[in-house]
């Protein structure tokens, strides 16, 4: 047994998949602009250090996690990216004027006005408001924090490594995209901007509650400018029709309530969702054409059991 294990760790070679490449690629850009832009560098040390961080940490993992040793590995090395999704978004704050001092809120409301004839978040506040709609609105704002675990957990037991890896980078793409943008273009959202001018607050019994806890403990002041929830629910969406259909039809009206929730509850402007909606598809695009994972690769003699059944299908 000991012979076997010895051969299996010298046999083993440090695999960096797309979507180790894209979180690492993100991390030393956000090092990089940090050190070029941030000036004076000191409010910056912290982000710094977060990056750098980050980097070393995909490094030892890619290096020293073997997915092929045990089901808890497989979780540590497939899943390991949707484990710092929070903490690189939380990050993202803290340098969300790295290249102005202040909000674009104006351009994108001048923009709205021109297309709508007034901004969209201020009419449904003075034609729509209803306590109801809130809460379905809200129900499926929630969803979005169900949508990316709930997708990879189901493809973790189905034993279906190369879906997670695909959909890791999509969504991985979508996330950082969406993140540069929230610096280069910083949109702090219409319901910090257009707070004096809502006639109507969002109340609901429930989920309206639920989002409204979740988002002043947990959302950043900024990044608005595009939805990433949008687009990476879009993501879920996409990866769901080719894959679990079934599930897609069930999903279709939730993502599509989720997109129009975002607006209704003064989160985004309609802009920063069709951004986020392009983001997404343009994600799964991407990783369709260029980025899917080889089935060659993966389909060895030295591949566990839940690998190779999957990739013979």
């Amino acid at each position: 047994m000991t012979l076997v294990k010895n051969e299996r760790k010298q046999a083993r070679v440090a695999v960096f998949w797309p979507v180790d490449w894209i979180i690492l690629s993100y991390c030393l850009i956000m090092a990089l602009a940090v050190v070029v832009l941030g000036r004076p560098l000191n409010p910056y040390t912290g982000e710094l250090i977060f990056y750098c961080s980050t980097a070393v940490l995909i490094a030892l993992i890619v290096n020293f996690i073997d997915e092929n040793q045990s089901r808890a590995w497989s979780f540590v090395r497939l899943l390991y990216p949707a484990l710092l999704f929070t903490f690189l978004y939380r990050a993202t704050g803290g340098h969300m004027f790295l290249v102005t001092d202040h909000f674009l809120d104006d351009h994108v409301i001048a923009w709205e006005t021109a297309l709508f004839g007034q901004e969209p978040t201020l009419y449904l506040d003075r034609h729509f408001a209803n306590v109801w709609i809130n809460e379905i609105m809200s129900f499926c704002y929630f969803a979005y924090y169900l949508m990316l675990p709930g997708f990879l957990v189901w493809a973790f037991v189905r034993r279906e490594s190369r879906i997670i890896r695909s959909y890791l980078a999509a969504a991985c793409i979508t996330f950082f995209v969406s993140y540069l943008l929230f610096w280069l273009y910083p949109v702090e959202g219409p319901r910090w901007h257009l707070a004096a001018e809502y006639v109507n607050g969002i109340d609901g019994p429930l989920f309206t509650r639920v989002v409204k806890f979740v988002i002043e403990r947990a959302a950043v002041h900024g990044g608005a400018m595009p939805s990433s929830h949008t687009g990476v629910a879009v993501v879920t969406l996409l990866f769901c029709f080719r894959y679990w259909r079934k599930a897609a039809r069930w999903l279709l009206p939730v993502v599509v309530g989720l997109a129009l929730g975002t607006v209704w509850g003064r989160y985004h402007y309609v802009s920063d969702v069709v951004v986020g909606a392009a983001i997404g598809g343009g994600a799964v695009w991407l990783v369709r054409k260029y980025l899917e994972p080889d089935p060659a690769i993966v389909t060895t003699a030295k591949a566990p059991q839940f690998v190779r059944s999957f990739d013979a299908s």
